[in-house]
């Protein structure tokens, strides 16, 4: 049963979304459930691939990782454990530097790097709910990519433990990665999907 079927003011944690089974996926933020949007269309799943391939080749040999969507990144508030946590994501992109993150179950703590590509359903939540809770969170860097406007915003984490102002780049550029400093993406080639 999803989550929707109980009560809308109901706070829901990690051990609830594992016992949902409706064919829809979900996000668990604060406690709140959001629906995924139904299968991605065309050119998301291409600036997907594409940005998989140019991350994962620049992985290789590496000790950080790299996935996609479906992956579960479980945000705990503190110390609490897995059934308690009451945030739960699935970045299209997640770079995880810390193996000891990693579980069967996906990541459970801040992935160093997230990439979101925006959709007309997710964009609200992509671009403010989910900003704020990676922020809170510790990720170190957050890339939001816009498939109309065909450009990027990085946000850093910086040593206040807050986003800066985002640095936007265009798709004819090559994009900086702050965590990774020899790291460049050609977004040319991520745009012409």
């Amino acid at each position: 049963m999803g989550p929707l079927a109980r009560k809308l003011d109901e706070q829901f944690t990690y051990g609830d979304y594992l016992t949902w089974d409706d064919d829809e996926r979900w996000e668990l933020i604060d406690g709140i459930p959001y629906g995924m949007a139904p299968a991605p269309r065309l050119r998301h799943q291409g600036i997907l691939m594409e940005l998989s391939r140019q991350f994962a080749n620049y992985l290789v040999d590496k000790p950080c990782r790299l996935f996609a969507a479906p992956f579960d990144v479980r945000l705990p508030a503190a110390d609490e454990i897995d059934e308690l946590i009451q945030t739960v994501v699935q970045p299209d992109l997640s770079v995880i530097c810390d193996r000891h993150k990693l579980d069967e179950a996906g990541c459970r703590g801040a992935p160093d790097l997230v990439v979101e590509i925006l959709s007309p359903g997710t964009a609200h939540k992509d671009l403010n709910i989910k900003f704020e809770r990676y922020e809170r969170a510790g990720v170190r860097e957050y890339w939001i990519v816009d498939p109309t406007e065909k450009k990027v915003m990085t946000f850093v984490r910086g040593a206040n433990g807050r986003y800066g102002r985002p640095e936007i780049y265009a798709a004819e550029v090559m994009a900086p990665v702050t965590i990774f400093p020899d790291l460049q993406i050609a977004l040319s080639t991520v745009f012409e999907h």
